[in-house]
């Protein structure tokens, strides 16, 4: 019972977000036409788009370094084509489709189980990809939530006047993290489960992947977004990890709507908001629908596959 109505509480959190989001957006967005949007949508150079492509496979390679090193501390070997095949369609699905963790669940299970990887097995790996992924937003966000905070709006009636102090509780989190794999050598229970914390050198290893994976994926939009000298990659960065931030929060799938308000909000003084939004468009065909058709045409042929090989033996 408590499990529907925390269930149930999630989703409607997660569309009154959605629906404060496209709210914000259309107030934000009230000056300019839909043409002005697609003009600026089809003015994105070419040369960035393919820049962006390529940072995009960079940034979907960089996923799979998280299987990697939890197959890595399961003691369970894969080949590396193997590895990269089902970590590039679980997340080019579960970033469109929303829910990541029961799509990504569902989805390493379906090919790692054929491939030989215990169930108990499979469900560790799961949640050190989970796991690493917030890590690293807490990692790379503290660092530049610090290095370079945001002044938070006065219409979110926050206590403070910058992110600055959530950089602090982020690495603290962080920190306390790192310490527990060198300090716990017992394992932990919770909910009658034992987890046992991997090495100190492991444990760092899946932070500064997820940092890297993080770093590339706001790059992608950065490439988009028509050149300002006022507005450099780092200061950028900081709005991207706040906004995808939030929208990890929101449970909206990929963020949508409550991550582009943030990052309209905070680069208005830059670059005007048909500019933004067109590279906002151009980010999720590049980073979201692009990998999500290539990831669909993979697993079909993948399954038609196998079905011809269990008709054969058949």
């Amino acid at each position: 019972m408590g499990k529907k109505l925390l269930h149930n509480f999630s989703s409607l959190f997660g569309l009154l977000l959605l629906g404060f989001s496209v709210f914000a957006i259309a107030h934000e967005l009230r000056q300019y036409s839909y043409q002005d949007i697609l003009n600026s949508f089809k003015a994105i150079p070419k040369s960035q788009l393919l820049w962006a492509m390529g940072l995009t496979g960079l940034g979907y390679l960089a996923l799979s370094g998280y299987d990697m090193l939890a197959l890595h501390y399961v003691n369970h070997r894969l080949s590396l084509r193997r590895i990269v095949f089902a970590n590039f369609i679980s997340n080019a699905f579960s970033n469109s489709i929303g829910l990541a963790f029961l799509t990504s669940s569902a989805i390493h299970y379906r090919f790692y189980s054929v491939w030989g990887v215990p169930t108990i097995a499979i469900a560790v790996v799961i949640a050190f990809v989970n796991l690493s992924f917030c890590l690293g937003l807490f990692a790379l966000g503290g660092i530049m939530f610090i290095v370079a905070p945001l002044e938070i709006p006065p219409l979110l009636n926050l206590p403070w006047l910058s992110v600055r102090p959530i950089g602090f509780i982020f690495l603290i989190v962080t920190v306390a993290y790192l310490l527990s794999s060198i300090l716990i050598r017992k394992p932990v229970k919770f909910r009658d489960r034992e987890f046992r914390f991997p090495s100190f050198r492991l444990a760092f290893l899946l932070i500064l992947v997820s940092c890297v994976e993080w770093a590339l994926a706001a790059s992608v939009i950065y490439t988009l977004l028509p050149s300002t000298a006022d507005l450099s990659y780092f200061k950028f960065l900081s709005i991207y990890l706040l906004g995808m931030g939030a929208g990890v929060i929101s449970n909206v799938p990929g963020g949508l709507g409550v991550f582009e308000t943030i990052v309209l909000f905070f680069l208005s003084p830059y670059i005007s908001g048909a500019a933004v939004f067109g590279s906002l468009l151009a980010y999720r065909c590049v980073y979201y629908f692009l990998p999500l058709f290539l990831a669909i045409a993979l697993l079909g042929a993948y399954e038609i596959k196998m079905r011809s090989r269990y008709k054969s033996k058949d």
